[in-house]
């Protein structure tokens, strides 16, 4: 039976494990060096599992909660969906350089055109009062001399499912930059051998900015929608760490007059 933590027993067997390490600490300098090379063992083996334990609990203590799909959402929203890079942990957190066409998980690639591939990927995890995702995504570009700098959003396949052209697309981001430049995104709608497509300008500071892409405007045959993506398009990104803490979609139909 494991002994519980926050018991009396649990509570002397910690003390009496923390008070012979730190008499072990203590007399390092007299300690035979066989005893000593066991004892540097013995807390290495330690210290692993001490540190595995401590990147657990920090998942599971911290906020907001991993696989979090809690956010904002408009009044008669039948889909929406956070892209899973800002929700779980990533099997490989960083990345560098970064070149053209790599895929940072099923969902997220990033396109440019740099012949140097000075660009440094990494996802962190969120842990401020405000953030309501769990994870961010920092993207540090240095030297580039290319001509586009995208990331590729490719939407799951329920978002087609009755797409109608009354709908609206929502997309919220919340992006922080050292220094300002123009961001852009374009949705990309492929139905039969068409691609419609809707550009717009992604405002971005202290605050989740918001556009609408509004499916009235194209040509969408409904009944041959397959497969959306979005483009978030950054110019001038040379010098630059872009973060974005947060990136969400919403799908509802428009409000009838």
């Amino acid at each position: 039976m494991p002994i519980k933590p926050h018991s009396v027993l649990g509570r002397l067997f910690h003390q009496g494990v923390l008070a012979r390490w730190k008499a072990a600490t203590a007399v390092t300098g007299q300690t035979r060096r066989g005893i000593l090379r066991v004892q540097r063992h013995q807390a290495r083996q330690l210290k692993s599992v001490l540190h595995e334990f401590c990147h657990r609990a920090d998942d599971r203590l911290a906020l907001p909660h991993i696989r979090s799909v809690n956010f904002p959402k408009p009044i008669g929203t039948d889909w929406s969906w956070r892209p899973a890079i800002w929700r779980l942990r990533l099997d490989q957190p960083g990345r560098a350089p970064v070149a053209d066409r790599t895929w940072l998980d099923d969902d997220i690639s990033i396109f440019h055109d740099c012949p140097h591939d000075e660009i440094a990927i990494r996802q962190v995890r969120n842990l401020g009062d405000d953030d309501i995702a769990p994870f961010r995504l920092s993207m540090e570009v240095f030297h580039f001399t290319g001509s586009y700098l995208s990331i590729v959003i490719d939407l799951p396949k329920e978002s087609c499912h009755v797409l109608k052209k009354q709908h609206l697309l929502q997309l919220g981001a919340f992006i922080e930059t050292e220094t300002p430049i123009a961001i852009s995104a374009r949705l990309n709608i492929k139905n039969g051998p068409n691609t419609e497509q809707i550009l717009l300008t992604l405002s971005h500071g202290s605050a989740m900015a918001t556009v609408e892409f509004d499916l009235a405007y194209t040509q969408l045959n409904e009944k041959r929608a397959e497969k959306m993506w979005i483009d978030l398009m950054f110019e001038t990104p040379q010098m630059n760490r872009i973060t974005l803490r947060d990136l969400t979609l919403c799908r509802y139909p428009r409000a009838q007059i």
